[in-house]
This record gives structure tokens, sequence and C-alpha cells, in this order.
């Protein structure tokens, strides 16, 4: 029986490998997980009932790019949050955003550039789909350097124009996964700048728009606006998840330009997985209410300082500008999360298992990355062991 080989030096996925590093040792104390980002706020107690309410919706099929409530719903809150307007039909709802990650390359991506093999620009270390997505379309995925001397992001100025001219899309992830840094409007409009002069598509993951520190995170779509970019030139990408505590919920969306999301909508029509009515309810009623977000963010915002408070004499720690990771340099992320298991019972994960090799280097093999999900005090617990093992 022949396998297709175009998945086979895909490494194993982040958590199964941490598994296999870990679960052969006891933990060395209570077990307490800092590892996926999974939200553990309370979401909003109208959930519920807004299910019940809407469940015969679960007897019909669902509106595959979206009801118009939602739809509405998504539409009117990039207007409050970017000032903006964008028709129902630059939008498409998801199952969420990683399908759309996945699912905007398949129907987005050209089968060559320049008589080649398309290039996918992405950050290094990164969210693993990125790269899935490249090598399902016949992409060959190039792995930007996203370090401490480029600010936690792509040196857009490092690409050379040969590699600018083959690329066809540019993932950028901002907010931050792993490291929480921020895109600036200047780096936004660079990047479009250079989508325009060579003719790639970025495709913006904004998934930690909605956690910041100080100061709300530019949003790709009105940069792109503003300077009068070709709306088809980009695709953002958000979801309910992190913003609204409900990563089960599995609703996200996609913007972009019409003729984009054309396209996204007719794949999703044979392959997709559409939101169940009852689903798509409590999405629109989220998308709606700020006064939770609002609530999320306070609780983040006191997580920030007990990290700081607890690691700032840290050696190299540097607070994130947002999203809830911290991205903690040590000498070897599988070694320190390895000794933190055995000698505590944290559990971490090492940053090179988000990122990939490249001339014999992975950026984030220095790194521990450690979610600050978990309650404030047991937050503030994990962060102070962790101290007093890996930086004392």
């Amino acid at each position: 029986m022949d396998f297709p080989e175009r998945f086979s030096d895909l490494p194993e996925y982040a958590f199964p490998r941490l598994r296999s590093l870990l679960d052969a040792h006891k933990p060395g104390g209570a077990p307490l997980a800092m590892t996926i980002g999974e939200p553990q706020h309370p979401y909003p107690d109208w959930v519920g009932p807004t299910i019940a309410d809407a469940a015969q919706g679960f007897g019909k099929y669902p509106v595959n790019e979206g009801s118009e409530m939602l739809l509405g719903a998504i539409s009117d809150w990039i207007g409050r949050r970017y000032g903006i307007a964008v028709a129902q039909n630059r939008l498409l709802a998801l199952n969420g955003t990683r399908e759309g990650l996945y699912n905007a390359a398949m129907a987005l991506c050209p089968e060559t550039r320049r008589g080649q093999a398309p290039l996918v620009l992405m950050p290094n270390p990164f969210y693993q789909v990125y790269a899935v997505a490249a090598l399902s379309v016949g992409a060959e995925p190039r792995y930007l350097p996203a370090t401490a001397g480029t600010g936690f992001l792509p040196d857009l100025d490092a690409i050379g124009a040969e590699t600018l001219d083959r690329t066809a899309i540019f993932y950028l992830c901002s907010p931050s996964n792993p490291q929480g840094a921020v895109a600036s409007e200047a780096y936004l409009k660079r990047l479009m700048e250079l989508a325009e002069r060579h003719d790639f598509r970025v495709f913006a993951d904004e998934c930690y728009s909605e956690i910041w520190r100080d100061t709300p995170p530019p949003g790709a779509l009105a940069v792109a606006d503003a300077m009068g970019a070709d709306p088809e030139r980009l695709v953002v990408f958000n979801s309910l998840s992190k913003r609204s505590n409900l990563p089960g919920l599995r609703a996200g969306f996609a913007a972009g330009g019409p003729e984009s999301i054309r396209r996204m909508r007719q794949l999703r029509n044979y392959a997709g997985a559409p939101l169940p009515l009852p689903l798509q309810a409590v999405a629109a009623k989220a998308w709606s209410d700020e006064d939770h977000v609002v609530e999320n963010r306070a609780l983040y915002a006191a997580k920030y300082d007990i990290a700081d408070a607890v690691l700032g004499n840290a050696p190299g720690y540097a607070a994130p500008e947002a999203g809830f990771f911290l991205w903690l340099p040590v000498a070897d992320g599988e070694a320190a999360a390895l000794k933190l298991w055995r000698e505590t019972g944290v559990r971490v994960l090492p940053g090179a298992y988000l990122g990939r090799d490249v001339n014999g280097e992975n950026p984030g093999k220095g790194y521990v990355r450690v979610a600050m999900v978990a309650p404030a005090d047991e937050m503030q617990r994990g962060l102070t062991t962790l101290r007093d093992c890996l930086y004392d």
C-alpha cells in the first residue's frame, strides 16, 4: 500500500512530543499544566441559555458561510473595533480558525510562481498549521526567524527580492504566538507594501488581538484600508476561543476581499464543516458583547503583573505585549522542561517544538513557552516554582 510523501517529514506534533519527553518520569510535585493555550477563565453565563433557546437549529443543516445574523455581528464588531466597514460578502464563518488558516491556502494559493513551486513564508517559531497548509498545496514553506533580535517578528527588510517574487502567501501572527509581540501599524503597512510590490497575499492570524496589556493591537484590515491596498491582498482570521474563553465553541471567521472569500466559500461548500446553528447564535451574541471581553482582559492584566513580579529579575525576561504566553529564555528548552517536571511537577512546552531547524538552528531551542491560563493563585505558584527551579 502506497502512502503520500508530502507529510512524511513532519516532526511529531508538539503535545504528543511533550508526552514522550515527560510521561516516563514521575512529577516532582503536584502536577500543574502550563503548556496548552486553553483559556480557563469562565465563559459568559448566557452561553448555555442561548444554545437552549436555539436548540431547534440542531435539526437543520447549518448555513455554510455563516448565518446572516452571525456575519452581521462580525461585521459590526469589525466596525466598532477598527472603524472600517466590511460587508458580509467579505466574511466567512469558520469552524475554528485553524480550519480557515488551512483552507485559505487550499483555495487561494496558486500552483506556480515564476515557473516554480510557490513559497509560503511564515515566522519561526509559528502555529503549526501554517506549514501543513503550505505542504498540502505543493508549496515550499520558508521559515523566517522571529527572534529577540528581530523583535520576535520576521525582519521584513532581510527577505530578498527573489524570495518575495516567488512568494504566494505570507502568514503573520500578531499578537504573536508564542512570544506575545505586536506588529505595529508601520510594520503592517510595510508588509502590505511588499505584498503589493511582489504580488503575494498576507494571511493575518489575529486570534490573540483582544488580550493585550496596555494598548489595543492594530489590525491588518484597518491598516490595509487606510493605505488603499487591494482588498484581495489580505485575509484576516480571528476567533472567540481566546477573546471569549470559548475554545470548544470552534467559532471563528475569515475576512478578505470578495473574490477571495467567494473562492473560500466555494471550497467550503464541498469540503467544509459548518458551525451548527445554535452555536452560530452563541457566536453572534459573543461578537455583539464587549462587557465579558473587558472583564476577561482585566483577569489577564492581573496575570501580567504576577509574571512581572515573580520573573522580573530572571535573566532575559521580557514581558509580553499581548496574548497569554510567556516566552522564557533558558539554556535548552527540552532540558529545562524535563528538569522542571521531574523536580517540581510544573509542565511547560519546549520552544523548539514550535519551530523548525533552519541551517542547523531552531530559534525556539533556548526557550520554554508558559501559558498563563490557570487561575491566578495557581499561576503564581507555578511561576514561583519555575523561577526557583530554573533561575535561582
